[in-house]
């Protein structure tokens, strides 16, 4: 059976999280995060990225970008890049647009989703794929109720206790990427103490993680029985300061060649104040 592709590794920042859309607590807080990120496979280094999240009283941006580094991009160079932006209601992140684009030295991929309170009103992959027969087909009603991938990194905690807490690994949801769409769900392990080489020290919590593919996969791909079949893929969460934003600090995916494992060497958050209402 074939290994992880070295992309999943990056995308990882960008999927196999969830949010949980609960109840809101007190007014939304704000808050941003500037992180960067190494990807090692088997403990050697093959990939860097960073991660941007800008979070406001009525709105949020998030981008991140990633590419092969050392000795992967000896065999196989790539990069990547992901942005959503939306809305932000009651304290739940609502999306309203998503972009991700791959390049690698043999092709570039772009993909594009416009939301409209969970539904996907349109995507679009550039250049159009060829039809696979052998791909599960996605219909009307699984465009409806999900996140985009994006979107999906950020963790919300309702309630007025501290976010970074086992609650936070409660919880299940439905995700689209504009190719498959999934499920997530969430499981609490254990609490832990962060110290990154910049920024952020402190709790977080780590989560076990189950996928489930609903539709747009191939059920013979090696990576999708992996994926489905992995008990022991764990991500550690670490808190946006000024809100109930939880994002990847950490994550780890154990493939054939070793453990795959994304993790924060600078994770800079800080909290912005909220807007004044301006008065005559």
């Amino acid at each position: 059976m074939n290994s992880l592709r070295p992309n999943w590794i990056f995308a990882g920042l960008c999927a196999f999280t969830v949010v949980l859309a609960a109840p809101s607590g007190p007014a939304f807080a704000q808050g941003k995060l500037e992180a960067q990120y190494e990807a090692t496979l088997a403990g050697i280094p093959v990939g860097r990225g960073a991660w941007n999240i800008d979070i406001s009283d009525d709105q949020y941006s998030a981008s991140a970008v990633g590419g092969t580094a050392g000795l992967l991009k000896t065999f196989a160079s790539g990069t990547g890049s992901s942005n959503a932006q939306g809305r932000v209601v009651n304290g739940v992140l609502v999306p309203t647009n998503y972009t991700a684009t791959t390049t690698t030295p043999k092709k570039s991929e772009t993909i594009h989703m416009v939301l409209n309170n969970g539904t996907i009103k349109e995507y679009a992959i550039e250049p159009e794929p060829p039809v696979d027969p052998d791909r599960i087909l996605v219909t009307e009603a699984h465009k409806r109720g999900v996140f985009d991938p994006m979107t999906g990194s950020m963790l919300r905690v309702p309630g007025t206790a501290d976010p970074v807490s086992p609650e936070a690994c409660r919880g299940s949801a439905a995700e689209f990427d504009g190719r498959m769409r999934y499920d997530l769900k969430l499981e609490f392990k254990r609490m832990e103490t962060v110290k990154s080489e910049k920024g952020y020290q402190g709790p977080v919590v780590v989560c076990a993680i189950y996928f489930t593919p609903v539709a747009g996969y191939i059920p013979d791909r090696p990576v999708i029985k992996h994926l489905s079949a992995a008990r022991n893929i764990e991500i550690a969460f670490a808190p946006v300061l000024g809100t109930r934003i939880l994002v990847p600090y950490r994550m780890v995916i154990p493939t054939y060649l070793g453990v795959a494992m994304l993790e924060a060497t600078s994770f800079i958050t800080t909290a912005t104040p909220p807007r004044v209402a301006k008065t005559n």
